[in-house]
């Protein structure tokens, strides 16, 4: 009966969706599935080329300063250039800076090449946003967000794992594999998958009417918006903070790397194991009480991990937040396409992709810094107030914008932006 019951559940989870999403979510899980540059970029510049663990740090960091760009860009080629041209091209960017990996040896050759490979690999996430709320209806849009980050982890889980066993090989090939894996990708996207970027409105004499212009700065003018960017980037210090002040709060209680690889790994696990599970729990929820829980599972798994003296509360720490994740980003990213014009869906996907590369480039260097400054208690309890402070926010700030008949009446608010209201007439659109 329990396996029948799961097997309705995930028919549920996965039926009803247009088709071109499906080919959409193959290329993200072929990507994935190839992703081992950087699970193995640090390895890689330290044992393989002879630097140091601070310029791996460094490189790593480009990454996702390149990422910042890559964000704004992206937008940018998606609203004005197309959906499918976009993501082409930057997946094929990505395989050409992946693959110059495995033939560059200097320094500054090996950190060009990862800073154009975070601005490529940046810009394609505004395409594939823009496209799911392009394609899906908005009942299911949150639905199908979450299962393409399903297909993005259990991508990466693959990845991972058959790197791992086939290290051997050598960090070169592994990045040829990479770069093969997203040509792959590339080749899916321009075969199978249709353009959507809605067509340009004409006047009633049948001429084409102009795009309205809008900047970084424009889309940030929308007060709604701004204030999820916001709230998300409050979330995103939280969630990368693990990354690096996990590792080190274990190693400081005298456990191996080797816990915390397994309890890291739990993760994943709970993510490919369960991701459909939480989407039929979540499913129909309202938008906002969902963002205000990830916020409480966020501050409660990152501020329990001060209380942590062994692996298994450790990954029990992690069990909680990785609900967390797995109800946020979906739903995040589903807020980010109600509350976008139809014509600048990209630009705003864009920016709030530069809110993740913004937080997870600020939090690594706060958490190394606090944890060996004030200690690593300060870290789990700030990371605790702050992700009180987002749920906070989610609910006091955002209720209106994102409750079920705002469309109905976002002309009308006086908090929202005039682009967004003049997005309705097809003369502006």
């Amino acid at each position: 009966m329990a396996i029948a019951a799961l097997r309705r559940s995930a028919v549920a989870t996965v039926s009803g969706l247009p088709g071109g999403f499906w080919w959409l979510w193959l290329s993200t899980l072929v990507n994935r599935t190839g992703a081992f540059v950087l699970t193995f970029l640090s390895l890689f510049l330290t044992q393989e080329l002879g630097h140091s663990a601070w310029f791996a740090g460094l490189v790593v960091a480009l990454h996702g300063l390149g990422g910042i760009a890559g964000s704004a860009l992206g937008g940018l080629l998606t609203d004005r250039w197309g959906r499918r041209p976009t993501m082409v091209t930057m997946h094929l960017a990505t395989a050409a800076c992946t693959s110059s990996l495995a033939f560059v040896g200097s320094a500054w050759a090996v950190a060009v090449a990862v800073l154009l490979m975070g601005v490529a690999m940046q810009a394609v996430r505004p395409s594939i946003n823009a496209t799911i709320a392009d394609m899906v209806p908005e009942h299911d849009v949150r639905r199908a967000y979450a299962l393409n980050y399903w297909a993005l982890n259990l991508g990466f889980a693959i990845a991972a794992i058959g790197g791992g066993a086939a290290i051997v090989l050598g960090y070169r090939t592994l990045f040829i594999a990479d770069a093969v894996a997203t040509t792959l990708c590339a080749l899916i996207v321009f075969l199978r998958l249709p353009e959507t970027r809605p067509e340009t409105p004409v006047d009633t004499a049948g001429n084409a009417v102009p795009e309205q212009k809008l900047s970084t700065l424009d889309v940030l003018k929308d007060a709604p918006f701004r204030t999820l960017v916001l709230l998300n980037m409050l979330v995103v210090l939280v969630f990368t903070a693990p990354w690096v002040g996990l590792p080190l709060t274990m190693a400081e209680q005298g456990l191996s790397p080797s816990s915390y690889g397994v309890v890291i790994a739990v993760n994943g696990v709970v993510i490919v194991g369960f991701q459909l599970l939480v989407n039929k729990l979540t499913d129909k929820r309202s938008p906002v009480m969902l963002l205000t829980v990830s916020s409480l599972l966020f501050a409660v798994g990152t501020g329990a991990t001060a209380l942590a003296g062994s692996p298994l509360v450790f990954a029990a720490t992690v069990i909680v937040w990785t609900i967390g994740e797995m109800v946020h980003v979906p739903t995040n990213a589903a807020a980010t396409a109600k509350l976008s014009p139809e014509h600048a869906r990209g630009r705003y996907q864009g920016v709030m992709g530069m809110s993740w590369s913004v937080g997870g480039f600020i939090a690594p260097i706060a958490a190394g810094w606090i944890v060996e400054g004030p200690g690593s208690d300060v870290l789990w309890i700030a990371c605790g107030v702050i992700g009180c402070a987002a749920a906070v926010g989610y609910t006091t700030r955002l209720r209106k914008a994102l409750s079920e008949d705002s469309a109905d009446s976002q002309d009308e608010d006086a908090n929202g932006s005039p682009e967004k209201a003049e997005a309705k007439d097809p003369a502006v659109a």
